[in-house]
């Protein structure tokens, strides 16, 4: 795994747990929402940096290899 896809993986996953704190309140959620903005730039550029824009399939492989337990396979 190169730098660029670690970096790119580690975005992702961050943004995944910033998402989840945002809409954890349903009633709280649009207060936060624009707190997504600076990581959802995050990724976009990491993805783009590691050239993995557009190739979610190898995007959530290098995921899993990271943080399995976000697909249910670890624990």
């Amino acid at each position: 795994m190169q730098e660029a896809e670690i970096a790119a993986a580690r975005a992702y996953v961050r943004l995944l747990a910033a998402t989840r704190a945002a809409l954890s309140d349903p009633a709280e959620a649009p207060l936060y929402m624009p707190l997504l903005s600076s990581p959802i730039e995050e990724a976009d550029e990491a993805l783009r940096s590691a050239g993995l824009a557009g190739n979610e399939g190898r995007l959530f492989a290098l995921v899993r290899k990271l943080q399995p337990s976000l697909t249910g396979s670890g624990h």
